[in-house]
């Protein structure tokens, strides 16, 4: 898995986990050693979770962070697999689950009193943070949760298949299906956004110019400019130019790089490998807008601590997280640059990232601050449900775009009034 995923896991036994309607069980999956017997250190024993990140290294540098704290002993559960949430909803309901876990911020996790407040390690360097990353984490002014990566997402493409092509980089939706026309020959496909097409939901929705959620935590998506959107997908989706059942998700940078796709929707983690694999023959450009009145879009994804509100060990955890995520500087740029290219949310280890001054890198995190949507803590793991639903009924299937939008509507609604009230 990438840095930052949200493909083939099954979002509904996700709910039912978070519901509490999960068996107890739900973790045996991932192995039966949780690591709280056992190991040296001062007798305090700590489990954190993390999904298992594509990126050559990634496991070896967690658990090498782990090793270097003194003050616990820290077991990593890496769990492979494509059903890192539901595992992670489903432990969280036994005794055997995480003190802290790697996850993205939303609101019912709060709600429900899952997650400890933050506030007090992250406030004394809130200024150092990217103010998105510390606004997508507060809720009636505490901070739940560090952020550790930044993630924009993206189109890749092949320079050289365009130049062949005679064409240019598509500044709308619809140009971009006459872009994946023209480059699609007997060999290969013009674009590839996923096996699921889930991840281009909400920069699709971004680039119509309305947004998942306004202000007032209200119904935002539901335009005639969304609709559209989804009619041109559909489009795209019968035309013959789109990749269908790739061997690997969208997160990773195969499809591309073995020239099964032209252009790829993936993130920036995947660039690394990519420019191996590519060279310079490789270009980036964001969501191409969807209306006259919309904007290209880039998705801010990543991945943020959380500390276990309901674990037996919580000030223990804090004192974790606040070493590793706060503290620990050298270990947050190592995590950030040293595997794939992730954009650190802290300003001051951002500047300095060299690796990030020039070239794609640097388009890249233009495009994450220019074009770049975060996480609304708001949009929970139902709203997002019932959006790829909606993607599935109307894209996948020829279903009526208004019709689908008005069931989500319902389901949003419900989610919305149990929340907010």
């Amino acid at each position: 898995m990438s840095a930052w995923s949200t493909h083939h896991w099954d979002r509904r036994s996700v709910l039912r986990a978070a519901m509490g309607l999960a068996a107890a069980g739900g973790l045996a999956a991932c192995g039966g050693n949780t690591g709280r017997d056992g190991g040296p250190g001062s007798g305090k024993r700590l489990v954190q979770y993390f999904h298992a990140y594509g990126e050559a290294g990634t496991e070896q540098a967690i658990r090498r962070y782990a090793k270097a704290y003194e003050e616990a002993d820290v077991t990593t559960q890496w769990i492979t697999g494509s059903n890192f949430e539901s595992k992670l909803f489903a432990s969280l309901l036994t005794d055997k689950a995480p003190d802290v876990f790697e996850f993205h911020p939303q609101i019912q996790l709060i709600k429900s009193g899952q997650v400890a407040d933050l506030t007090d390690l992250v406030e004394p360097v809130k200024d150092d943070f990217n103010p998105a990353d510390i606004q997508s984490h507060t809720v009636d002014g505490k901070i739940y949760g560090v952020r550790m990566i930044d993630d924009p997402q993206f189109f890749f493409y092949r320079k050289s298949m365009f130049e062949k092509a005679g064409v240019g980089v598509p500044a709308t939706l619809d140009e971009l299906l006459t872009t994946a026309a023209e480059l699609t020959t007997d060999k290969v496909k013009g674009i590839y956004l996923g096996n699921t097409l889930h991840p281009i939901v909400n920069p699709m929705i971004w680039a119509s110019g309305a947004d998942t959620l306004d202000e007032r935590n209200e119904i935002a998506y539901h335009t005639d400019g969304v609709v559209g959107g989804f009619r041109t997908l559909r489009k795209l989706f019968t035309s013959g130019d789109l990749l269908l059942d790739a061997p690997t998700d969208f997160w990773d940078p195969s499809a591309l790089n073995q020239g099964l796709t032209a252009i790829q929707w993936c993130g920036m983690w995947a660039m690394p490998q990519m420019q191996q694999a590519l060279g310079d023959d490789l270009g980036i450009f964001p969501f191409p807008k969807v209306t006259d009145t919309g904007k290209q879009a880039v998705t801010n994804g990543g991945w943020s601590m959380f500390v276990n509100a309901k674990g037996k060990n919580v000030e223990a955890a804090k004192e974790y997280v606040k070493w590793l995520w706060i503290d620990q500087k050298e270990y947050q740029e190592d995590w950030s640059l040293s595997y794939g290219f992730h954009i650190p949310p802290r300003t001051s280890i951002a500047r300095s990232a060299d690796k990030l001054k020039s070239g794609l890198p640097a388009e890249g995190v233009r495009l994450f601050n220019e074009f770049g949507h975060f996480d609304n803590i708001g949009w929970t793991q139902a709203m997002i449900t019932a959006l790829e639903d909606v993607l599935a009924d109307c894209v996948r299937k020829g279903g009526d775009p208004e019709s689908a939008l008005d069931k989500a509507d319902a389901t949003v609604d419900r989610e919305l009034q149990k929340l907010f009230g």
